[in-house]
């Protein structure tokens, strides 16, 4: 029997890599001569980079980058093991993210992305060519435009002076000049893993739908969104780029829409991105069962989340599929339909949430255990 393990994250307590060992122990304690693949998995949230560089035997790399707030902050990209070692994923969170400004400095007027584009320049700098982007969880709201200018692109006042950082500096938006931009991302593809579906601007828009949580008050709020249409006028008169209204253009302040404009980017769910960059479907070929894993099982497990993916892609292949998690949502039930037969949870017995989290590994494996002595049963009774 070959049983293809793929988990995601468990948030707080293990590493998709952690989680996929701690099944296969509890496979092992009921089918010790199956054969085991663990490929670890995500959706372009946090835990991304971490997830494919395992599954590629890849290297995180270290890099210090301008954080949000325009002080020096050490993120990390993922440089994966490919054939040719030309891919990065960057989680734009890691240099640009909501955790990284302290609540009472939270303003999305002046934080910038700056440090994206630095660090996708430390990528260039390495040979890649490739690159997967995760913009979730973001502290921003200029459009992506810090990270233009740290990739060469100038974004000038009427008098020609370059723009400080932040959103709120848009409205003085005259002239881009991308004459400078690093010429090397002509070769370049990015992949935006990104599930928004949000405009740049109105009411559906990047400020007035995630502003609030960056420390935007309703004044900064109308005043963000008519910064980023006069930048979306900018990008379609300079550069010929329309992308105001594309789904997800939104997308982490904006940084969808920059990404669109300056980039060529592309922007596709998330898990999509994740299962082709590790060759799912190959993995998948040659599997009797498939074993997933998320911290919860909820409605959304159905559209976006790996866990949802992984359980679709085995359905077309009459594989069945067992999913272990951390807690059970009240619609849970909807997840059925995906193609996963069955559901573990993880606590055995009452517990408190730190605890659950500190025994994560042993609850992993112990609740595999169970599930796959049910599974088994099915077997012999059918034999």
């Amino acid at each position: 029997m070959h049983i293809l393990i793929a988990p995601q994250a468990l948030k707080g307590s293990l590493t998709a890599a952690q989680a996929g060992e701690a099944i296969a122990q509890g496979v092992r304690a009921v089918f010790p001569e199956a054969q085991i693949t663990i490929v670890p998995i995500a959706d372009g949230g946090e835990g991304t980079v971490q997830a494919l560089v395992d599954a590629t035997h890849g290297q995180i790399v270290k890099y210090t980058v301008t954080g949000p707030l325009g002080s020096p902050v050490t993120a990390f990209y993922g440089q994966l093991a490919t054939e040719d070692r030309r891919t990065a994923v960057i989680e734009m969170a890691a240099c640009s993210g909501l955790p990284l400004v302290p609540e009472g400095q939270r303003d999305p007027r002046i934080t910038t992305t700056r440090g994206v584009g630095e660090l996708i320049r430390a990528a260039l700098d390495q040979g890649c060519q490739h690159f997967i982007l995760g913009i979730g969880g973001s502290a921003t709201n200029d459009g992506g435009a810090g990270m233009a200018q740290a990739l060469g692109a100038s974004l000038l006042d009427a008098a020609g002076q370059e723009l400080p950082p932040g959103g709120a500096a848009l409205a003085r938006l005259a002239k881009i000049d991308i004459s400078k931009l690093d010429p090397r991302l002509h070769a370049c593809s990015f992949a935006i893993a990104s599930d928004v579906t949000n405009p740049l601007c109105g009411p559906e828009g990047a400020s007035a739908i995630y502003g609030p949580q960056k420390g935007a008050s309703p004044a900064m709020i109308i005043a963000l969104d008519a910064a980023l249409r006069n930048y979306a006028e900018r990008l379609k008169h300079d550069l010929g780029r329309d992308v105001a209204t594309i789904a997800g253009a939104g997308a982490a302040g904006g940084l969808g829409a920059g990404m669109l404009a300056f980039l060529h980017a592309q922007l596709r769910p998330g898990a999509q991105i994740v299962l082709e960059a590790v060759h799912f479907d190959a993995q998948l070929a040659h599997a009797d069962l498939l074993i997933t894993a998320e911290g919860q099982i909820d409605e959304q497990t159905a559209y976006g989340k790996s866990v949802g993916a992984v359980a679709s892609a085995a359905k077309q292949r009459n594989i069945p599929v067992i999913a272990l998690a951390g807690g059970l949502s009240e619609h849970y039930h909807d997840v059925y339909k995906l193609g996963i037969a069955a559901i573990s949870v993880l606590p055995s017995r009452p517990m408190s949430l730190v605890y659950a989290m500190e025994q994560a590994a042993s609850l992993t494996r112990d609740s595999t255990e169970r599930a796959l002595r049910l599974f088994k049963l099915g077997l012999d009774f059918h034999k």
